[in-house]
């Protein structure tokens, strides 16, 4: 589930702000450590997020809450979702 604004762009093109929007509102979660660092990633990034990037955490928020944390803190995990170069792209961001 994404942005179908998002359909028609290139994965190097600037996030439009309506996007940026509908990901932030997307992004929001249950657990307050996932919320810390997806803040912290739009409060650094917002300005530069790209199509692609915005791809990628769509794809990082169909994980559940403690599938995501596990993911940001480096825990073993199995989700495939992480092998995508655009989730990689994103998940660089989130641990800056």
């Amino acid at each position: 589930m994404g942005d179908e604004q998002l359909d028609s762009l290139s994965d190097d093109d600037l996030l439009p702000s309506t996007a940026l929007s509908k990901l932030r509102w997307r992004c929001r979660r249950g657990l307050l450590e996932n919320d810390l660092f997806i803040e912290r990633f739009f409060n650094r990034h917002a300005d530069v997020l790209t199509v692609g990037q915005a791809r990628g955490m769509y794809a990082l928020m169909e994980l559940a809450d403690n599938d995501l944390l596990d993911v940001l803190l480096h825990r073993p995990h199995t989700h495939s979702v992480t092998e995508d170069p655009r989730v990689q792209s994103v998940l660089h961001l989130l641990k800056v």
